[in-house]
């Protein structure tokens, strides 16, 4: 019966996870009983599963994090790639319900966040745009990405003609983390924001 079982558990399963391919065992997605994971592949009758026509299962999520997550499986430890954050793994953690490595994700990020003014420092880059009045609302309501808008300026106080009467600048900042070897600060800002900015500050 034991030698069935451990058979059972070497299993390969295949999973299709955001279009991505994974080949792992039974035994590792069943490391932690309380997990998606383990219930997926143990046909859980609560859990609504599909497979894709190669007979992969398949999971709607970001297939670069799901590494992590299998790699946590395996070594029980997080291992992260140099172009992922933690914040993902949290986000991926939580899904998964592992709550071992929500509470790792947690500790690396407060870590971080507590070692990153030291080794790092916050880039301020600017960017000007030029909008129509009713476009004005559209734009600062799709602002993505980190972008904040941090000046708009009424274009026919600079005297740049007629046309331009119901034209705005909108003055645009995003705040972009730096490794640095030292923790001096560092702001750069392009000449046009500059100029924009001033002006605004004179008007």
């Amino acid at each position: 019966m034991a030698g069935l079982e451990s058979a059972y558990l070497l299993d390969w399963v295949h999973l299709n996870v955001g279009g991505t391919c994974f080949l792992t065992t039974k035994a590792t997605l069943c490391k932690r009983r309380e997990s998606f994971l383990h219930r997926l592949v143990c046909d859980d009758p609560d859990l609504s599963s599909a497979k894709d026509e190669s007979g992969s299962y398949l999971i709607d999520r970001d297939p670069a994090y799901f590494s992590c997550i299998l790699n946590y499986l395996r070594h029980g430890k997080l291992i992260l790639n140099k172009d992922l954050v933690e914040e993902g793994v949290l986000e991926e953690a939580e899904f998964y319900n592992l709550p071992d490595l929500v509470q790792l994700a947690k500790e690396r990020i407060q870590l971080r966040d507590q070692s990153g003014p030291r080794n790092s420092s916050i880039n301020h880059v600017y960017r000007v745009l030029q909008c129509q009045e009713g476009e004005l609302s559209q734009m600062l309501s799709t602002l993505t990405d980190g972008w904040k808008c941090k000046q708009i300026l009424s274009m026919s106080q600079y005297s740049y003609g007629s046309g331009d009467q119901g034209d705005f600048l909108v003055v645009m900042s995003k705040d972009v983390t730096h490794m640095r070897s030292d923790s001096s600060p560092t702001i750069e800002q392009t000449e046009k924001a500059k100029e924009m900015l001033d002006r605004g500050a004179r008007s």
